[in-house]
């Protein structure tokens, strides 16, 4: 059993390094969102070590914790940090959907023709509505045969002048 002479002062020591024993523990945010739970388990130490002395703590706030620049910095620096790294995983996250989203049109466009067709002249219609851009139509060779065969026998003799 340890005796002490000046329990107040015993007190207060022993609470001071409980206190920066247990917040050094956890990082800044936890401090803030756990304060309850730090505010409990301080208590419950303070409680075990003076219950030698006569003394019963029944209660234990944290009312404000003081740090030094080269924390805030430090603070500051991980903050940015992990707000930075929420924006890659958010990017990557947009990036995965992307691709799943591209790669269940790939397969509805790769099994049904008619949605090909749709898809291109829906890229047509939008490409139509701007005035200044210069449009090409790509045509499969098939459809220009096509029209070679309507306008007599086709190829090299439909474009012969009659005699």
């Amino acid at each position: 059993m340890i005796q002490v002479e000046n329990y107040e002062a015993a007190t207060s020591q022993l609470a001071q390094t409980t206190l920066r024993s247990v917040l050094g523990q956890h990082e800044l945010d936890e401090m803030l969102a756990e304060r309850e739970k730090l505010n409990v388990d301080i208590q419950r130490i303070l409680d075990e070590q003076t219950e030698a002395w006569g003394i019963k703590v029944s209660n234990v706030e944290i009312k404000k914790v003081d740090l030094d620049e080269s924390m805030i910095r430090a603070i500051a620096r991980q903050a940015e940090a992990e707000r930075g790294r929420r924006a890659k995983v958010i990017d990557a996250e947009g990036e995965l959907q992307a691709a799943q989203r591209f790669r269940e049109a790939a397969e509805i466009l790769s099994t049904q023709p008619q949605a090909l067709h749709l898809r291109y002249l829906t890229t047509m219609q939008g490409l139509a509505s701007d005035k200044t851009s210069l449009i090409l139509f790509p045509m499969p060779l098939e459809f220009i045969e096509a029209f070679g065969r309507k306008g007599g026998s086709g190829g090299k003799d439909a474009e012969r002048p009659q005699d």
